[in-house]
């Protein structure tokens, strides 16, 4: 059976012709690629992904199939999807469907048949960038018509994405076993598998949308306050930062994953920035800078936080003494903060990661204490 045509065009003017994957049409996003071996229906439901165009390293995807268990959210978030070799079956005793179907049915346009190992290179040599994938038809648009296009696009600079994933009416987990108190969840784009890990440490969990002020946060009277992960660029998020800033004066717990990592260290005073290609799999060593302990653990953000490693600094914004906890191996970036004088810290990466790797799941237990303690110390 002839397959139909498709091609991936990068703002570089690079160009992978291919067969067309998922829903027919054109698609728009920031290229950026994925080293995971396994949990590809995780990525897809991330909502941190929305706005990029996933190329997974992993030459073979779909083998599993999709199931109703695994998702992190209600719908697949990516703009486009690039794979070498979409599986012909699904071979899981779990799967409800494929993946094939599923990116038809949600519309997803992607590009198979290519060789996603030389895209990563290209990414990682000249950095990530804007990219259209063109199937069907829109295969047929001349190359300088979708060049043209893919730079029209935007850009994920400055590109403040929180309302297009948060929800829009907050809702509740139950604690789970011993309660110990109540947590503000503020949506950037929360996975579901962090909701459940917060509910096993006995957190109450209440979800709250990014357009909270912090009157009505504060009304809920929460014991601690948490920031998920995320899109888009954390310079773009004023609003969210003097959020946590007053959360911050009020003395309450927090903890912050990803966005969450970057918004704190723009509310301790500290900037932001791109980083060329990002990090993004399953894959990453990160030393604890307290012990010295190496996790391997799972990534996607394209920004960072740029503050001082191996020093304790004065915030910026006046709340006191800061360290970096958690420093990435392959490049020294910041991937985590430890606030000395309040209560709150954060890490960069994900320790809720479903697909794997778990070293860093105890970071919610260390949650779970900085709340008891600052329960009992008040």
């Amino acid at each position: 059976m002839a397959l139909d045509p498709a091609v991936l065009v990068l703002e570089d003017g690079t160009r992978y012709v291919g067969h067309a994957y998922g829903a027919r049409g054109r698609t728009f996003g920031e290229a950026v690629f994925a080293t995971g071996m396994s949990g590809y229906q995780e990525t897809l439901t991330d909502p941190s992904y929305a706005g990029q165009i996933v190329v997974m390293t992993a030459p073979h995807i779909g083998n599993t199939g999709v199931n109703d268990e695994d998702p992190e959210s209600d719908r697949i978030w990516v703009s486009g999807y690039v794979v070498r070799e979409p599986s012909r079956v699904v071979s899981n005793y779990r799967a409800t469907g494929s993946l094939d179907d599923q990116l038809v049915e949600q519309g997803v346009v992607g590009i198979s048949g290519i060789d996603t190992r030389a895209i990563t290179r290209r990414l990682r040599d000249a950095g990530v960038m804007r990219a259209g994938v063109f199937s069907g038809l829109d295969a047929a648009l001349p190359a300088d018509t979708q060049l043209s296009l893919v730079r029209e696009s935007s850009s994920m600079v400055g590109q403040n994405l929180s309302a297009t994933v948060s929800t829009i009416d907050g809702y509740s987990l139950e604690a789970e076993g011993e309660r110990i108190g109540s947590v503000a969840v503020l949506d950037l784009g929360v996975k579901t598998s962090t909701l459940r890990y917060l509910a096993a440490r006995g957190f109450d969990v209440n979800v709250v949308p990014q357009t909270i002020t912090l009157d009505r946060l504060l009304a809920s009277k929460p014991d601690a306050v948490f920031f998920s992960n995320g899109p888009g660029d954390p310079g773009a998020s004023d609003r969210h930062v003097e959020l946590l800033q007053g959360v911050l004066r009020e003395g309450l717990p927090f903890f912050g994953i990803c966005f969450g990592n970057q918004l704190l260290g723009r509310a301790l005073g500290f900037g932001t920035y791109k980083l060329p290609f990002g990090h993004r799999g399953i894959n990453q060593p990160v030393v604890d800078v307290a012990t010295g302990r190496t996790e391997i653990t799972s990534h996607n953000h394209g920004f960072a936080v740029d503050a001082p490693i191996g020093e304790i600094t004065e915030s910026p914004a006046g709340f006191g003494r800061v360290e970096v906890s958690h420093v990435n191996l392959n490049d020294n970036v910041v991937e985590g903060l430890n606030a000395l004088d309040i209560p709150a810290f954060s890490v960069q990466y994900h320790p809720e990661a479903a697909a794997g790797p778990h070293d860093s799941n105890y970071l919610f237990d260390r949650f779970r204490d900085l709340v008891v303690a600052s329960k009992d110390k008040n």
